[in-house]
């Protein structure tokens, strides 16, 4: 494979609405026991075909407990959406008597989560772990408050590229291994699928629209966006300098047109589908198992969808599937563009019993579950003593193509508007999709929500 051209960027911090029907089901779950100060309660999302936090914190509450009889650790699974899982827990924040002890959070809402007083800063716990030296640089980044007190611990990062069905792109004539160069390549390989396998293959599919949260937002929109960049400028939300958000980039239309392009040019999945909100769990469980999809814009984590493991386990998977980086627009340097996110672990503000809460928290930390969420989650390791397990390294999910992505990846903005601004993002793909408005106009109309979102004074026009 060859190997795309890498110089180092500036890493920058990570950064729903719900039926009441399903939150008072949600809230109405939760039993209180967050008060007895032996009980630590643990809130964490099961969805679609992501096992691994629930088997994480499964052995997490049977090693714990064994080591600890007067000690019980409740879980509190939540099976939604991202977003809203999101709501689910703030409700529960809420509560003094529903409050969890511990929360699987996704590292975006670290800061805006700490603004609202949900989550209590760990570094009197940090400072005196012995592991905590085994995390990197990037995942204290990841979990550091805007106040620059840590409020949780990543429990594994990630990169995102493009998966491709090696079978279906020879069985169309296009050569592999396939590295797409730059978008045009991306695109016209999409065409050659669509003309020679017709209508019984999805060329490429891009996560696009509001149902999609964040995963249009991150992994479809600043996938691209990313890499409209000319060096170290563009291609970016927020500038870091000048402490405001960006609006009037080239780039961001740019990443419009491309939008355009797959949805406009019947490259992808129609509008119903594509707007359905489990269309990734769709597609990593039934459409790519089944060849009905050929190219998929996704993260490294995919393989845990098909692993011995995986509520549909695809043995076939690894003589089948590739996973190759992200192209800039034009190949410019560095040549490949990803995105990096990843789950935390923090503590509630209201946690009844702080010191009990890290010990289990520590618990699902340590070497041998890190190892653990590690393989089953596909993930990329956080701490320096992974990656060298046998257990790790051997594991089938492991891709060294995602590990070397993180010198080339990016991070959300880690600001407490950024959320809104994501789903703003979201409403701009979406209409482009639909062919309500051009790329220039949902581009515009991003620029003024963004505005209103933050307040004219803390935007700033691209290269101003």
């Amino acid at each position: 494979m060859k190997r795309f051209a890498i110089r180092r960027r500036p890493r920058r911090a990570i950064i729903a609405a719900t039926t009441a029907a399903t939150l008072a089901a949600a809230l109405a779950g939760c039993s209180g026991d967050s008060q007895d100060p032996n009980t630590v309660t643990i809130a964490y999302q099961k969805f679609g075909s992501f096992v691994a936090a629930d088997t994480l914190f499964k052995k997490v509450k049977k090693d714990f407990e064994a080591a600890n009889p007067d000690a019980t650790v409740e879980l509190r699974a939540i099976e939604a959406p991202a977003e809203d899982y999101q709501t689910q827990v703030n409700l529960m924040n809420q509560s003094g008597s529903e409050a969890p002890d511990l929360i699987y959070e996704d590292s975006f809402t670290i800061n805006q989560d700490a603004d609202a007083g949900y989550l209590r800063p760990l570094d009197e716990y940090w400072d005196k772990w012995e592991d905590a030296e085994r995390f990197n640089e990037q995942a204290d980044a990841a979990v550091t408050g805007l106040d620059g007190k840590r409020y949780g611990a990543l429990l594994g990062t990630d990169t995102r590229g493009l998966w491709y069905n090696k079978k279906l792109l020879e069985k169309a004539g296009v050569k592999t291994p396939w590295e797409p160069k730059d978008w045009d390549e991306i695109l016209e390989t999409a065409r050659t699928l669509k003309s020679k396998l017709g209508k019984d293959v999805i060329p490429l599919h891009v996560p696009s629209g509001q149902p999609q949260g964040e995963e249009a937002s991150m992994q479809g929109f600043q996938m691209l966006h990313t890499g409209t960049a000319e060096g170290d400028s563009g291609g970016l939300l927020f500038d870091e300098k000048a402490k405001k958000w960006i609006v009037g980039d080239p780039g961001f239309v740019d990443s419009l047109e491309f939008v355009k392009s797959v949805y406009g040019g019947d490259l992808s999945l129609d509008e119903q589908d594509a707007l359905n909100a489990n269309v990734s769990t769709i597609n990593n469980e039934q459409r790519i198992p089944d060849g009905e999809l050929a190219i998929s814009m996704n993260g490294s984590w995919v393989p845990q969808a098909w692993i011995d493991s995986a509520n549909k386990p695809w043995p076939e998977w690894q003589d089948t599937m590739e996973f190759v980086p992200m192209p800039t627009k034009d190949g410019q340097d560095p040549g490949a563009t990803s995105l990096s996110g990843g789950w935390t672990l923090a503590m509630g503000a209201k946690a009844t019993d702080p010191d009990l809460s890290w010990k289990v928290m520590a618990e699902a930390m340590n070497q041998e579950n890190a190892t653990k969420f590690a393989i089953e989650g596909a993930q990329v390791p956080v701490r320096d003593d992974i990656a060298d397990d046998p257990k790790f390294s051997k594991a089938p999910a492991v891709n060294d193509v995602a590990n070397e992505l993180i010198d080339v990846t990016h991070f959300r903005p880690a600001y407490s508007e950024y959320p809104k601004v994501s789903i703003a993002i979201t409403k701009a793909m979406e209409a482009v999709m639909l062919g309500e408005a051009s790329p220039a106009e949902a581009a515009k109309t991003y620029d003024e929500e963004v505005a209103k979102i933050v307040g004219d004074d803390k935007v700033v026009k691209a290269g101003g």
